[in-house]
């Protein structure tokens, strides 16, 4: 069957309007009934030396930047007194990573996820 100049027009206007409705509408939504919430047990301490803080992040995924500018993601595995131990890297499948704490100038880790 073949559809007339007109009829191809409306039918890819219905498709458009069927696109945006699910890709702007829809996501506002489900976001609204969507919550921000700390994690518990999540905090940084100012006070405390890196690898205090690094010790409660075991088992968790976090990034890694070093002095030299190079950032590692990866699962902390163990905090030890000189070294960090990152396993599963990201984008390196099958590696670890064995980093100096007093090489580290940052960390980042996640403290707030959605509640629904």
């Amino acid at each position: 069957m073949r559809v007339s100049g007109v009829g191809r027009w409306m039918v890819l206007g219905a498709a458009f309007l069927m696109l945006a409705v699910g890709v702007f509408l829809l996501p506002g939504r489900a976001m609204a009934r969507a919550k921000v919430v700390d994690l518990p047990g999540r905090a940084y301490n100012t006070d405390a030396s890196l690898q205090d803080n690094l010790a409660p992040l075991t088992g968790k995924f976090i990034f890694v930047t070093l002095d030299s500018g190079k950032t590692y993601a990866g699962w902390v595995k163990k905090v030890g007194r000189h070294f960090l131990h990152l396993e599963k890297l990201q984008r390196k499948d099958f590696y670890d990573a064995l980093i100096r704490i007093e090489d580290i100038s940052a960390i980042e880790a996640k403290f707030r996820d959605f509640q629904r």
